[in-house]
């Protein structure tokens, strides 16, 4: 069921975009004959008035189709509603709906979220909660007596307290102190007791003691009543997710051997959305606002494929007076679109590769 939900939130995402488009189309009477989620062969299809409706079989986004580009139309080439013959502006609005619509639909899950779901909070309590050992790291923690489920309160004197700078701080304490013993007083079952663990250097230098840890206290769903504060705590929480989306194209673009491998496709995508479905839920409200955040920023790129792309050809048309040759404008498309479909491909390929479930196949 979780990679259900998740798949369901990805292709409702691509919904929205889609429908944007097609909106923008029929409500300024412009023809439209084809509404596709997906690329490739078509799975299955349903033949409107005017519009065909399909689901295709590569899940790697979908498409508004118009008669300008099918030589089978019967509509004149003439037609004042056929988007080719629109002015520069209505076709603009039909190119960049799919963006404001996931930017909208975006937002609109926050105040949802906040309205009725609630916000992700946690009750902290003092301290720093052990979990088990890792197997891949040194055993400092086992040596000096730590067991899973201990509360750390104090780390070399510092107090742990309730809040999200205890971990930090346990953290930094420990990466501080390689080779050097560290007091720590803890909580285990009720009582308070002293141990001493002396970190040991990693590869870069830096203390570790063999666990991981978690906050002390219980997750939390906070909810706001009022209006007004639910939208503006959204608008908040909108804009700071559309900085860090924008910031993260940035780092990807300027640090690109660096970062690349953490581009994800919808394999991934859906493998994220799955486990926190798993988790809680109705932390998908803000998955899915993440993802159409994103799927906005990508498709308004300048990129030859995307929305982007086909804003920049009208921004050309717009200072030359003409629109570029349509044989030039489809070739850059059609390259453009062949590497769209082979870059999903290869995430595909890759992001499937990785699943821990694949990946035990072949142990």
């Amino acid at each position: 069921m979780p990679v259900f939900a998740a798949i369901a939130v990805l292709a409702l995402l691509i919904v929205v975009h889609e429908l944007g488009h097609f909106m923008a189309a029929r409500l300024q009477g412009i023809h439209v004959n084809r509404f596709s989620l997906g690329f490739g062969p078509i799975l299955w299809k349903y033949q409107g008035t005017e519009t065909e409706y399909a689901v295709r079989a590569f899940p790697l986004g979908g498409f508004v189709g118009f008669p300008d580009d099918d030589p089978d139309s019967n509509i004149p080439p003439e037609d004042p509603n056929l988007l080719r013959n629109r002015p520069i502006l209505d076709r603009a609005i039909v190119i960049s709906a799919g963006v404001i619509a996931n930017l909208v639909f975006a937002y609109l899950l926050l105040v949802t979220q906040l309205g009725f779901v609630g916000i992700p909070d946690f009750n902290y309590k003092p301290g720093v909660v052990v979990t088990p050992v890792a197997s891949d790291v040194t055993l400092a923690a086992l040596q000096a007596g730590i067991k899973a489920g201990d509360v750390v309160l104090l780390a070399d004197g510092q107090p742990l307290k309730a809040s999200r700078e205890a971990i930090p701080t346990l953290m930094k304490v420990i990466q501080d102190h390689p080779n050097q013993p560290i007091p720590l007083s803890i909580e285990r079952q009720g009582q308070n007791i002293s141990l001493t663990v002396t970190p040991e250097p990693g590869a870069d230098g830096k203390g570790r003691i063999g666990v991981k840890l978690a906050p002390n206290g219980t997750p939390l769903r906070r909810h706001l009543d009022n209006p007004v504060d639910i939208f503006t705590t959204a608008a908040t929480e909108f804009q700071r997710i559309v900085i860090l989306t924008v910031q993260g194209f940035g780092l990807l673009i300027s640090n690109f051997g660096e970062t690349a491998n953490q581009v994800a496709g919808p394999v991934k995508i859906v493998e994220l959305g799955a486990n926190i479905a798993k988790s809680d839920a109705a932390n998908l409200f803000q998955f899915a606002a993440l993802i159409s955040i994103n799927l906005a920023i990508i498709n308004i790129l300048p990129l030859p494929a995307l929305d982007g792309g086909q804003l920049a050809f009208l921004l050309i048309e717009g200072l030359r007076g003409k629109p570029l040759p349509t044989k030039i404008q489809d070739g850059i498309m059609q390259t453009g679109l062949m590497l769209l479909l082979g870059l999903g491909i290869f995430l595909i390929v890759r992001d499937t590769f990785n699943l821990e479930s694949v990946q035990r196949l072949f142990q």
